[in-house]
């Protein structure tokens, strides 16, 4: 293996980078360092130089971190994911601090996990998307959002409704405490832009009077397929 001190050329990706092996192995627990241990198999280009096959752009602030200790202040979102991939903690903790990963990562994450089903319900909503699309240029689903148990029993009878005449409908909810229905809204639309789908949505207003003061649980989503 090369000495600690050498020198060494680094093909990230398909951008070139020199730094030494100290460098490299600056926070010995990482899998970064561990690439370059003594019992580690490496990859070499055919020029030579050590080979990782992962986003070069992003590589070039970590290095700067493992060289200055400055924390990169662009691409954070990218940077932290190639942070947690080379398993450089004190680098990953470092973003966690900041506005865009506590955000994304801590404040909606910790709400998320307060949402029964979060995730299996997305799921259910983008299947049923899929499914009403056959043949359509749009495709659109009724979604619920519920923050507490009263709401839930209160919306018993307009979702009854729905199935009843087929209409696709998924329901989240409740979680009882923390943000409101807009909230979790915003989620929901965000995820699923996240994924790569083209979607909008708008309020959903029920047939029957009585249910008035339940609209503003009711969205529809629609989908745009071509």
């Amino acid at each position: 293996m090369v000495e600690i001190s050498a020198v060494v050329e680094l093909n990230v990706g398909g951008q070139f980078y020199t730094t030494t092996m100290s460098t490299l192995r600056k926070f010995p627990g990482s899998k970064l360092a561990e690439m370059f241990s003594s019992s580690a198999k490496v990859y070499l280009d055919a020029e030579g130089r050590f080979f990782i096959d992962r986003p070069g752009t992003y590589f070039s602030p970590i290095l700067d971190y493992l060289r200055t200790g400055h924390m990169p202040t662009e691409n954070i979102l990218e940077v932290y994911h190639e942070a947690q991939f080379y398993e450089i903690q004190p680098l990953v903790k470092l973003l966690e601090d900041t506005p865009q990963i506590f955000g994304e990562q801590v404040a909606r994450k910790q709400f998320l996990l307060r949402v029964p089903g979060y995730g299996e319900n997305l799921e259910v909503l983008l299947r049923l998307a899929r499914a009403e699309a056959v043949g359509m240029r749009t495709s659109r689903v009724v979604v619920c959002v519920v923050r507490t148990d009263e709401e839930a029993a209160q919306c018993g009878d307009a979702l009854n409704n729905l199935e009843a005449k087929k209409v696709p409908v998924v329901r989240f909810g409740p979680w009882n405490v923390g943000p409101d229905i807009e909230d979790l809204l915003y989620c929901v639309e965000k995820d699923i832009k996240a994924q790569g789908y083209q979607v909008h949505s708008q309020k959903y207003f029920l047939e029957k009077a009585s249910w008035t003061k339940l609209q503003g649980c009711f969205r529809m989503f629609t989908f745009t397929w071509w």
